[in-house]
């Protein structure tokens, strides 16, 4: 049985997760210089003071595809961003929205018998 070598596999996380950190800081500095400080989605603007709450979001879902032109990225803030990812994990268990076939959308109208309760005052 071989012995695991904790040191060095601890060394080798410490290692991905440096170049991982490395890799994102340069794609955001990048992104933040290219565009306004607003979330793409809800257009909430961003100051120095919040700005770590925008984020950037890979559109192909890559996070090494860093074109420099910034094609590939889009700020979120950090509640669209989970949004959008929430999204792109249920289109892949199969979910689908409300619009399809399969339904699940609401039935129940909260204001049907508005007009006749309007009616009734006149």
């Amino acid at each position: 049985m071989k012995t695991i070598d904790h040191k060095r596999l601890d060394q080798v996380v410490l290692d991905a997760r440096k170049a991982a950190d490395a890799r994102a800081e340069g794609y955001r500095e990048k992104a933040l210089k290219l565009y306004p400080w607003i979330c793409g989605r809800c257009a909430r603007e961003f100051t120095q003071a919040n700005l770590r709450e925008l984020t950037v979001h890979h559109r192909d879902h890559n996070h090494d595809n860093n074109p420099s032109d910034g094609s590939n990225w889009e700020l979120l803030c950090l509640y669209c961003h989970d949004n959008e990812h929430q999204k792109q994990i249920e289109a892949d268990r199969g979910y689908t929205d409300g619009r399809s076939s399969r339904g699940g959308g609401a039935t129940h109208n909260p204001f049907a018998a508005l007009q006749d309760l309007l009616k009734k005052k006149d």
